[in-house]
């Protein structure tokens, strides 16, 4: 029976992945989410069922759309599978042998969507929007205490280290160093992590951005002049921090005694 959670995690992230395609590009292009069926994105005309199947549409069109031609990006089918294994990873974390989909999976499936659009946006687009910030903001302070999880003072704090960072960053750069967007993600992130995890998870964010800039740099991708969709590492960051901050702060402590 387990299987059977196992292969629905895994077909909802996918589902889910298409889902999140079209928001990015409908986003983009100011076309409300619900006007219209889904629509090719060269030529605008309405798809077919068939040419709407996550993945497989794209290995049976051969990567191009069925009517004007035109190449379909590998953005659409990577996206899908890497939600799906996303959604799949979050059921297998929480799951510990009980055979529903718990509050804390409900949880974690919301913030790995919404990091998704947030890293896929801002790493298309170096842009991060509002509405996939404050509402998740709102909604996770909300239902926290419903949900066993952090503690308001420990959010408080997070988001006092997490959003205020960026913000004296911000102040003292005049706009220049970083955007709003990423102030306001700075406070999601306290929300998500608590303390002391927003330490770990902002941390990280900048040693992985380090290592991705000097391998770009090395490849000739990138200088070091050139801007970085920063966001995204603030999301990988956040990430790690949330399913692996405790042990990993555990294991830095543990080197101190």
């Amino acid at each position: 029976m387990i299987t059977f959670y196992y292969i629905i995690s895994l077909l909802l992230g996918i589902s889910l992945g298409s889902f999140l395609n079209a928001l990015v590009w409908r986003t983009r292009e100011n076309i409300k989410i619900g006007k219209d069926r889904s629509m090719c994105p060269h030529c605008r005309r309405r798809l077919t069922w068939y040419e709407n199947i996550p993945i497989l549409s794209f290995i049976f069109l051969r990567g191009r759309a069925r009517k004007c031609g035109k190449r379909i990006s590998r953005q659409y089918p990577i996206v899908e599978l890497v939600m799906g294994v996303l959604f799949l990873f979050v059921f297998y974390f929480h799951a510990r042998g009980e055979l529903v989909f718990t509050p804390e999976i409900v949880r974690d499936w919301f913030i790995v969507f919404n990091l998704s659009f947030i890293f896929l946006y801002d790493f298309k687009y170096q842009e991060i929007l509002d509405f996939s910030t404050i509402p998740s903001i709102i909604i996770l302070v909300l239902f926290s205490p419903a949900i066993g999880w952090h503690s308001w003072q420990s959010i408080g704090l997070a988001m006092l280290i997490g959003g205020g960072f960026f913000l004296a960053q911000y102040i003292l750069s005049r706009g220049k160093w970083i955007g709003g967007g990423d102030i306001r993600l700075g406070f999601l992130m306290g929300v998500i992590l608590g303390w002391p995890n927003i330490v770990l998870g902002l941390f990280l964010a900048y040693i992985i951005g380090a290592v991705i800039s000097l391998i770009m740099v090395s490849v000739k991708r990138q200088d070091f002049k050139g801007e970085t969709p920063f966001g995204t590492y603030l999301v990988l960051g956040t990430f790690v921090a949330m399913f692996w901050g405790e042990r990993i702060v555990g294991w830095y402590l543990s080197l101190l005694n």
